[in-house]
């Protein structure tokens, strides 16, 4: 059975309830929704794109310690509050996903836990030995 090693992110969130970003068992790692939290508890950055683009760098964080990167993501999941963010968001994916073609799934929702907060995010990621990860980041085929 495979050892659980849990990583935090410094969200205040994380000890008043209760949860880990991210939890790694095997080569598997999934992390909680994330939302655009600041350091210090500064308000999150204005507009979809910068959210979006703080969300992905404590990703980037957590996933680095883990020994992985945003390319071995194979699922995410995007909460968003405003139906006219909904194009900026697919365009964001692509740019960070497009070459990894990851399972997503997309939920509007009416609101977050922050009022600020525009979207939030959740990913799940398969962690590949050292050098097992094609030089072009191209998705691997199977033999045929």
């Amino acid at each position: 059975m495979s050892a659980v090693e849990r990583y935090a992110s410094g969200s205040p969130y994380e000890a008043s309830v209760g949860f880990s970003r991210a939890v790694r068992i095997g080569d598997r790692l999934i992390t909680s929704l994330t939302a655009p939290l600041m350091p210090g508890g500064a308000p999150p950055p204005a507009g979809t794109e910068a959210q979006w683009r703080r969300c992905l760098a404590i990703f980037d964080e957590v996933l680095r310690a883990a020994g992985g990167t945003l390319a071995d993501v194979v699922r995410t999941e995007v909460h968003y509050t405003a139906e006219a963010d909904v194009d900026a968001i697919d365009r964001l994916h692509f740019e960070q996903f497009g070459a990894v073609r990851p399972v997503t799934k997309m939920l509007p929702v009416a609101g977050l836990a922050e009022p600020g907060w525009l979207l939030e995010l959740e990913i799940e990621a398969v962690l590949q030995p050292a050098g097992a990860r094609p030089p072009d980041g191209r998705e691997r085929r199977p033999a045929a």
